[in-house]
């Protein structure tokens, strides 16, 4: 089965690509941190240096409504992106076009959303050029032998005064106003042509220099001056710059979420490095060291992290989860304390590995297990820390044999607190007996843009006190559930197509299914055409707020007992 037509015609598909070719050597680090006010996170961020993406999202209207506008916006904006056709400047805008289109439907289909909007700043690094996409106050700046340069412009009446020299950067970073804006992704209908929409800029990328997208959690609070100096310091060590930015707008106060991404050339390090020596009248290797006395935050709350890697995308931590503030003792950034450089653990006919297996025995925290396109025939146990991912989206396809009378999960995450799979296709059928596609018990990681069916018990399985995400997948044509979700887990599940499952031979099932009062996080899902309800086991308050936060009837077919288990009711037109 595969993702309805008009799905695919609208771009709102996470259709699978060709990766891009390596363009040299890509280093990346990021980080979002909620602050010190906030007690959740609208921030998002996306980076994939395999493909040579990175996308800052800042959310608008709320919690709720400004969470949802910011993870709808990642959502299409990476699946246009990552489909490979027409030039980077088109897909550049159509992304942001439908992204910003999606999310104005949504917000006029749910009251409660009304306004919702968000901001956005991306970068696509392709044959040797930077194409930036913009839209908002959020900013992208330019670092190399002549310092820092602003390369976007804010979309704001202060921004636009301090563009224009009307306002010093001091003066609009206590500006009262400083945080309106006059552009924005959500406000109205746009389309890929308009102009004065997307702001867009073209340059090379300077292979001695690097690129650093953030919201303005980080530039409300930390000036263009602070943050070159803080990437001057760590300038071989992408990830520590990152933390150390982050860190600099937690000590300014930490008002609002805080997200920053940075991308390096291959020889940044040693340019910058030199510079920095020159001005210290030291060693290059010495700023780096004697960074490590940056003093942490006192109330560090939750990060997703992504370490430095040349090459393709890596270790990412509760990419779509917000839990709150964290203990003070725990570190800003906990996965990035190893000095041990982080490796990508090739899989593949003729590769480092022959299975996926091997692998992952081989494998340490912050490390990436990239598996080339075909079929593996092996169960999967991700490892603490570890990012597993389908090299080309949904080419990668585990459809395990099931050897033993055991019941068979193709992949397994047990104890984990955290880790990543992201664009993998399960699948179980004749010859290839699958009970459940992906298990998680007691743990704490991100599935991303996985397709799964066949499986006879459940899609996805959420057990123990797994505080998961599960973003962007097609769960469907299994046989159990799509999706289970065990008390005590509370995951987040936003934004996945969840299928004409349950209609196994001996009972129909729903599309998620709930136990023992399990109450996770469902916002944008479109739950249809299951055997049985939309949603099974909800408590009558979560009930409430299903059909306003979720599709219950599309492509011309509903959930047999409608959205909650009550037939002709509870499905939103």
């Amino acid at each position: 089965m595969t993702l309805p037509d008009r799905l695919q015609d609208d771009g709102r598909a996470l259709i699978a690509a060709r990766p891009a070719a390596q363009r040299g050597i890509l280093r990346c680090a990021g980080a979002t941190h909620p602050g010190l006010i906030r007690d959740h996170n609208e921030d998002r961020l996306h980076a994939d240096p395999e493909r040579g993406i990175l996308i800052v999202v800042d959310g608008i209207g709320g919690q709720a409504a400004g969470e949802t506008a910011a993870e709808t916006a990642i959502a299409f904006v990476r699946s246009r992106l990552e489909r490979q056709t027409g030039r980077v400047e088109e897909r550049v805008r159509e992304a942001i076009a439908v992204a910003n289109n999606e999310i104005l439907r949504l917000a006029r289909q749910n009251p409660a959303w009304a306004g919702m909007g968000c901001v956005l700043t991306l970068a696509v690094i392709e044959d040797g050029m930077v194409t930036v996409g913009h839209v908002g106050d959020s900013r992208l700046y330019r670092l190399g032998a002549g310092g820092i340069v602003k390369v976007t412009r804010d979309h704001s009446p202060v921004g636009a005064r301090e563009d224009e020299g009307e306002l010093s950067e001091r003066e609009a970073m206590r500006h009262p106003r400083r945080n309106e804006v006059y552009r924005s992704v959500g406000a109205e209908e746009h389309t890929p042509l308009d102009e004065d929409f997307v702001e867009i800029h073209r340059f090379p990328f300077d292979p001695e220099g690097a690129i650093l997208v953030c919201s303005d959690g980080l530039t409300d609070l930390v000036s263009s001056d602070e943050i070159e100096r803080i990437v001057r310091e760590h300038a071989a060590d992408e990830a520590r710059a990152v933390e150390g930015l982050i860190e600099a707008a937690i000590r300014a106060g930490g008002k609002d979420n805080v997200t920053v991404a940075l991308a390096a050339g291959e020889r940044f390090a040693r340019a910058f490095g030199a510079a920095e020596k020159r001005r210290r009248g030291g060693t290059a290797a010495e700023a780096p060291r004697r960074s490590r006395g940056f003093m942490r935050p006192m109330h560090p709350g939750p990060v997703f992290a992504l370490g430095a890697l040349a090459g393709v995308a890596l270790f990412a931590a509760f990419a779509l989860i917000d839990r709150g503030p964290a203990s003070n003792s725990s570190p800003l950034v906990p996965s990035l304390q190893t000095s041990r450089a982080a490796r990508v653990l090739a899989v593949g006919a003729g590769l480092e590995y022959a299975t996926i297996g091997d692998a992952m025995a081989a494998a340490r925290p912050g490390d990436t297990v990239s598996v080339a396109p075909g079929t593996y025939r092996e169960q999967v146990r991700l490892v603490q820390g570890t990012t597993l991912m389908s090299r080309a989206p949904r080419q990668a396809v585990l459809a395990p044999r099931g050897e033993s009378a055991a019941p068979v999960a193709a992949l397994v995450a047990e104890g984990l607190t955290a880790g990543r799979i992201v664009g993998f296709r399960i699948a179980g059928g004749e010859g290839a007996p699958l009970d459940i596609g992906v298990r998680v018990l007691d743990g704490s990681i991100a599935i991303e843009d996985v397709e799964v069916s066949g499986a006879r018990v459940a899609g996805v399985s959420l057990e123990g006190s797994s505080h998961s995400s599960l973003a962007a997948s097609f769960i469907h044509d299994n046989p159990g559930a799509g999706i289970v979700v065990a008390s005590p887990a509370s995951p987040r599940i936003v934004h996945n197509f969840v299928l004409d499952n349950g209609r196994g031979p001996r009972q129909r099932r729903a599309g998620i299914e709930l136990e023992g009062g399990a109450a996770p996080w469902l916002s944008g899902n479109v739950i249809a055409g299951n055997a049985a309800e939309g949603v099974r086991g909800a408590s009558p308050e979560l009930r409430r707020t299903l059909a306003e936060t979720n599709l219950f009837e599309a492509f011309g077919r509903a959930n047999a007992l409608g959205a909650t288990g009550r037939p002709g009711r509870g499905s939103r037109r």
